[in-house]
């Protein structure tokens, strides 16, 4: 187990030179991003979990601010009681290190300590030691925020939500109470229970009605306790509390559109003709457009943002994303190029999009130059992937695979994307045997890989392979038993060779309740319908599927139980429609043949 520790001979040597003065160095400076443990959230929301005794910390510690500390007696008991804490959890006994912080915070009542021994106590599972050192630290360091959200979060997660309510109301009563209301989010977004949340922050708002700030709290919270139609109702009363906000609208036109992106544009637009210069909205207002497929009105919208933010970065990439979205190659190469010579935080990123605007234009050696100027970093894998399929396609397959083989997978998750992504070479260049070879001898070594047994599966099923697609996919099924594809494909197979076909249909059914919209799902449930001589009911779900989705395997299935019907001229018109398209689907092709030969 990997225990964060501080090193206790440091601390003693730093005691005995400051007489009789207690620093406590060690517990003043945070410790370096230590080890995520699994003790559970982190005491403060967006902090890494906390540390466990135990382990050295970085040598160089963040600045330390000015605090007004209790001067500490040096006596034999403070010291020894500080080295025992710490003693105890280098040698794993986490429990008695929590204790000895805990009876030494009770002592000392310095905030330094109390801290630290939250940390640990939380770290030990041991909540009830882990509040009331948290309450400690926040006692005699009340203006500290990281301190208040510990306390309310160790005593809404032991749900003691009424203690934690008075600690709460504290911070509101400030000068600035809006402010306070804003932190409510972040104080409580640790809480699983977000029906509590919204129960807390509503009694928390309930003094305050003539407040936007606290109206956009509760909407805040309803959201996250799924009650949307409050939500909408309390961001509509921040907004008509503070019409000139633009948080309030910019949430409810993320509410409205999960009804209708039309109902997000008219709210939108209305912020927008009082407030033309609003950066954020206007920004979201493009982004609808391009979701409703209003390219030439969104691109209007990018050419405003462009010309009132200039030189924002923000907005820069914005319109060269939004651009790129567009298939506007030339504006979304000339955004991220300026970004280049800007002081963006993220330059990798952006490269990642200029190699994909050149390999969109088939500019394979400019794709290539981009994802190599990658050189490390969060993009790095991906960058890597990228250029080995450029390399597939510019026909030079054993380049790319050589490429994959010297990229350095740092974990089993980057080794199965580099597998996976070679098997998807070899498959796009007919060498299915090779890929199905390549994911076996992967199995081997990971035999449980949800991934690689779906690809393994998948690569049977195309070699005729039936015992070990049917193999693969229930092993997948024991694993993860709410994989919906692995039900669908299944399934699937088993409709399309004629094979037990009330099995197959219960299988497909599983995958539809995990996946109700997903239109693979849906056409598999009309294909196995269809298997089975139910064509009305069939074309009914094949229809739905090719509405959301306008695939060529899905066009060749509605086409064909169209044709059966009857209804000839229909499939003729899905099938033209289809090959418009993709031409070159092999589904689909030999389905027209099959018919129209």
């Amino acid at each position: 187990m990997f225990f964060p520790r501080f090193s206790a001979l440091s601390l003693f040597i730093r005691v005995l030179l400051a007489g009789l003065s207690l620093t406590l160095v060690a517990c003043a400076q945070q410790p370096a991003k230590p080890a995520a443990s699994p003790a559970g959230p982190a005491l403060v929301q967006g902090q890494a979990a906390p540390p466990a005794p135990g382990k050295a910390v970085a040598a160089e510690a963040a600045p330390v601010v000015k605090q007004d500390l209790p001067k500490q007696d040096l006596s034999e008991a403070v010291l020894y009681e500080y080295l025992l804490a710490e003693i105890a959890g280098q040698r794993g006994a986490i429990g008695l290190s929590a204790q000895a912080y805990a009876d030494l915070a009770k002592r000392t009542r310095d905030p330094r300590i109390a801290k630290r021994a939250a940390e640990v106590a939380l770290y030990a599972r041991m909540p009830a030691a882990a509040i009331e050192a948290a309450r400690i630290w926040y006692e005699t360091e009340p203006s500290s925020l990281q301190a208040l959200q510990a306390l309310t979060s160790l005593l809404i997660g032991s749900k003691r939500e009424e203690e934690a309510l008075p600690y709460l109301q504290n911070l509101l009563q400030g000068d600035d109470s809006g402010a306070s209301f804003l932190q409510l989010a972040r104080l409580l977004a640790n809480n699983p229970d977000k029906a509590l949340t919204l129960r807390l922050v509503q009694q928390l708002a309930q003094p305050y009605p003539g407040s936007a700030q606290a109206h956009f709290a509760v909407a805040q919270a309803a959201v996250s306790a799924g009650q949307s139609e409050l939500a909408l109702i309390e961001v509509r009363a921040a907004a008509k509390l503070q019409p000139d906000w633009d948080r309030p609208v910019l949430f409810e036109a993320q509410l409205l559109q999960r009804q209708s992106n039309a109902l997000a544009l008219q709210r939108l637009n209305v912020f927008l003709e009082r407030h033309p210069k609003s950066q954020d909205v206007r920004m979201s207002y493009a982004r609808v457009l391009v979701a409703e497929q209003k390219f030439t009105e969104a691109r209007v919208e990018f050419q405003i943002l462009s010309r009132d933010f200039p030189d924002n970065p923000d907005v820069i990439f914005a319109v060269g994303v939004l651009s790129l979205q567009l298939q506007d190659y030339a504006l979304a190469e000339t955004n991220f190029k300026r970004l280049l010579v800007l002081p963006y935080r993220d330059q990798d990123t952006v490269r990642m999009y200029l190699g994909q605007i050149a390999e969109e234009q088939k500019n394979y050696a400019e794709a290539l130059r981009w994802y190599g100027e990658i050189a490390g970093g969060k993009m790095y894998l991906q960058a890597q992937i990228r250029y080995a399929l450029v390399l597939g396609k510019q026909g030079n397959l054993d380049a790319a695979r050589a490429h994959l083989h010297q990229v350095e997978a740092d974990s089993e998750s980057a080794k199965v994307r580099l597998l996976l992504t070679e098997a998807q070479m070899l498959r796009d260049a007919k060498q299915l045997r090779e890929a199905f070879d390549l994911i076996g001898n992967a199995l081997q070594s990971m035999p449980d890989q949800p991934e690689l047994l779906y690809d393994y599966a998948m690569l049977a099923e195309k070699l005729e392979r039936v015992d070990l697609l049917e193999s693969s996919l229930k092993k997948l099924i024991a694993l993860k038993p709410d994989h919906a594809h692995a039900y669908n494909a299944l399934g699937y197979s088993l409709a399309d060779r004629n094979l037990r076909l009330a099995e197959a249909q219960e299988l497909i059914e599983k995958a539809l309740k995990l996946a109700p919209e997903d239109p693979f799902i849906i056409d598999s449930m009309g294909w196995v319908l269809y298997r089975s001589g139910k064509n009305e009911q069939a074309l009914e779900y094949l229809r739905k599927a090719y509405a959301v989705r306008s695939d060529p395997e899905i066009a060749a299935h509605l086409g064909e139980v169209l044709w059966v019907a009857g209804k000839r001229s229909e499939a003729e018109k899905i099938w033209l429609e289809a090959t418009k398209n993709a031409s070159d689907n092999d589904a689909l092709n030999s389905t027209i043949k099959r018919f129209k030969r």
